[in-house]
């Protein structure tokens, strides 16, 4: 297949956007966080230090996502500049380490989202019971 600079050029508004979302999701966990911490130096509550390690799990995988889509999209750039000085080869491979970190980064949101919903599942059948 030939490489041309539109194709990794096709992937830097995707990750752009992903990353725009896990910043989101990071600010607001990072918000929610402080908030625990503070009401937990209050109260001492159990619930709230478990709820606090799990925020903090989480928040370790947002940045792990962070982290790889950063990646993709320099490895999209690199790409890019490679087949600009037409070094086709290690552009296709190169393009190649782009879309893996970025299937890594989706990934990596997929599990985070999963542990965003189970704790706001057990959240839920607290106020039931």
């Amino acid at each position: 297949m030939e490489l041309s600079l539109s194709i990794p050029a096709l992937l830097f508004p995707a990750i752009s956007l992903s990353m725009l979302a896990y910043n989101a999701r990071y600010l607001a966990i990072a918000a929610l966080i402080r908030e625990l911490h503070r009401e937990f130096r209050q109260t001492q509550a159990t619930p709230l230090e478990q709820q606090i390690q799990s925020l903090t799990r989480r928040l370790q995988i947002i940045k792990d996502m962070q982290s790889t889509s950063i990646a993709s999209f320099l490895l999209a750039a690199v790409s890019m500049f490679l087949i600009y000085v037409e070094l086709r080869m290690w552009a296709n491979g190169v393009f190649g380490l782009s879309l893996i970190f970025l299937m890594v980064s989706l990934v990596l949101s997929f599990w985070e989202v999963r542990l965003s919903t189970r704790a706001l599942g057990i959240q839920l059948r607290d106020l039931g019971s």
